[in-house]
């Protein structure tokens, strides 16, 4: 069976199609779940495993064949397990939260654009500390010390700064998502990465000479702790 096949040459009677649309616009319904999708279209008992091409666009990670890659993780420092993940989360959180925080007190930029990516992102990294720490409780690490220089209120580096530290974000949240174990934890990761995307794709557009909405082309980069930190170590920021 070849591996370039189109969807067409195995679905025939157009069930998988009528099916995806039957999924689609009954969502909302409790008994029409992803696992009745993949069971009516005949992909779970194996019946489209020759097609390499739908499989990976179906199912997370068989692109990279049966294991799927893992980046190293946080330092013991952090902690064991999800909540060394999640305090890493953390402090990049606080960092980023901080250093929005700060150009918000400083008051507004020239550049209407810019304003409105700093109301709206202030907002969001201070939720995703909320909700961080809130999954840690008692086991949150704390607060860092900032001194984030004039990065907060000259604007060409406040600018170029964003866009550094969401796209950082980004690969800190890809390249730690395969070292989750609780699927709640992996939920909330997820649920914070695709903000940190919009965030990196807004700024991308306003910065001037950046390569735009996904400066890696059509996939992102997941990275290890140790180069996050590396990074972020390298900016000075964190003081203590």
């Amino acid at each position: 069976m070849s591996s370039d096949m189109k969807l067409e040459e195995i679905d025939v009677d157009g069930a998988i199609r009528e099916t995806a649309q039957e999924a689609t616009s009954t969502l909302d319904d409790q008994g029409d779940t992803r696992l009745d999708f993949f069971k009516k279209a005949g992909i779970a008992g194996g019946a489209v495993m020759g097609g390499g091409a739908l499989l990976g666009a179906l199912v997370p990670g068989a692109a990279f064949g049966a294991k799927a890659p893992k980046f190293d993780a946080p330092p013991k420092s952090f902690g064991k397990g999800d909540v060394g993940v999640l305090n890493y989360a953390l402090t990049l959180e606080y960092l980023e939260a901080g250093f929005y925080n700060e150009a918000a007190k400083n008051g507004k930029f020239k550049d209407g654009a810019t304003n409105d990516f700093l109301a709206a992102v202030v907002k969001d990294e201070n939720a995703h500390v909320k909700i961080l720490k809130g999954l840690l409780g008692k086991k949150a690490v704390a607060k860092p010390k900032f001194d984030f220089g004039k990065t907060t209120s000259d604007e060409k580096l406040f600018v170029a700064t964003s866009f550094a530290l969401e796209n950082t974000g980004v690969s800190a949240y890809l390249g730690q998502g395969f070292n989750i174990d609780d699927p709640n934890v992996l939920l909330g990761a997820l649920s914070i990465v695709t903000i940190e995307a919009r965030h990196s794709g807004l700024i991308g557009q306003i910065l001037k000479g950046s390569k735009g909405i996904a400066p890696d082309g059509p996939t992102d980069v997941p990275l290890g702790a140790k180069a996050i930190l590396k990074a972020v170590g390298k900016t000075g920021f964190i003081k203590g």
